[in-house]
């Protein structure tokens, strides 16, 4: 008589095969990832990738979400302002000072990657959409504790994220840190200037 046990997932192998992709992704665009290409990188079987993730479009889609989670260090530091616009400030110039290493601009590059590849799929996940509306949100928040009616809140959050997106965009391009911070520190002093004036009036 043969009893057959049904095999399990190793936990601890998808994490560690995640964080393997997104090393190998770093100076390697997005759209050329295949499963074949992926397994000869890792040394891998293209089996043990279906295995863990099932399709391409799956495997995407966890290498962006995994990469949105280093922005949690920032979302709760912003959660935790309690109404002081210097640590917002703060908040958002330590947000500025992480994305100047290397490799956060690199996972930066896949991000704006994966955001062209989803624009052309309406209907599937968006997990980049999900981190833009992830900072929107955060960002209205913050406001609405420093007493900042809720559509300005929303307006001045979408701003300086959408503002801040754009200069990571021209750090991409241009690679010339010192102009793109001082474009950044420009914006942030005008930002300042608005959310001042509309808590004292």
């Amino acid at each position: 008589m043969f009893i057959f046990v049904a095999r399990t997932k190793d936990l601890e192998r998808k994490p560690a095969l995640l964080a393997a992709t997104i090393d190998y992704l770093l100076d390697k665009p997005l759209s050329a990832l295949t499963f074949r290409t992926l397994a000869e990188g890792l040394s891998v079987s293209t089996y043990t990738l279906v295995y863990h993730f099932g399709t391409r479009a799956e495997l995407i889609r966890e290498v962006v979400q995994a990469i949105s989670e280093r922005q949690t260090q920032i979302v709760r530091a912003v959660e935790g302002e309690f109404g002081s616009i210097e640590r917002h400030l703060g908040n958002i110039r330590e947000s500025w000072r992480l994305s100047l290493a290397e490799r956060a601009r690199q996972l930066h590059r896949l991000e704006v990657e994966a955001a062209m590849l989803e624009s052309g799929e309406p209907h599937s996940d968006r997990p980049t959409h999900a981190r833009l509306e992830r900072w929107n949100r955060s960002g209205i928040e913050a406001l609405l504790r420093l007493g900042i009616a809720p559509e300005q809140a929303a307006l001045e959050a979408r701003i300086i994220v959408v503002t801040i997106y754009g200069l990571h965009y021209d750090l991409l391009v241009t690679r010339d840190e010192e102009q793109v911070t001082a474009a950044f520190e420009w914006a942030l002093g005008h930002y300042e200037q608005r959310i001042r004036a509309l808590i004292a009036a």
